[in-house]
């Protein structure tokens, strides 16, 4: 299905900061609960993501990802998720995340 220029806008994708990262154990699939830093205009936003198999929750603060920031949060178990980590899948389906190529400014938009 294709879409136009708008619809793509409408989808406020940014790079935040990971700054916190803890595992989630009490998540149906293995989680690691993120808190990822998006600047000032935005903040810091907490977010679950099924990454253990490459990630480790010591290694991934002050990694730099790319989220979207405006899906409407998301309960998951006792957590609340408000932003969506972006990652692509393996030859095994399993999630590599997304990450600029060089450091970027903390929540610059995709463009």
């Amino acid at each position: 299905m294709a879409i136009t220029f708008d619809d793509f806008l409408k989808v406020d994708i940014r790079v935040g900061v990971i700054r916190q990262a803890e595992p989630f154990p009490e998540a149906r699939r293995p989680a690691i609960k993120l808190w990822v830093d998006f600047g000032d205009e935005i903040g810091v936003k907490k977010t679950s993501a099924q990454i253990t198999k490459y990630y480790d929750p010591a290694t991934l603060p002050g990694r730099q990802v790319i989220a979207v920031v405006n899906f409407p949060p998301k309960q998951i178990g006792k957590f609340m998720s408000e932003v969506l980590v972006l990652g692509v899948p393996d030859d095994e389906n399993e999630v590599v995340l997304l990450r600029p190529d060089h450091a970027v400014p903390t929540g610059g938009r995709l463009y």
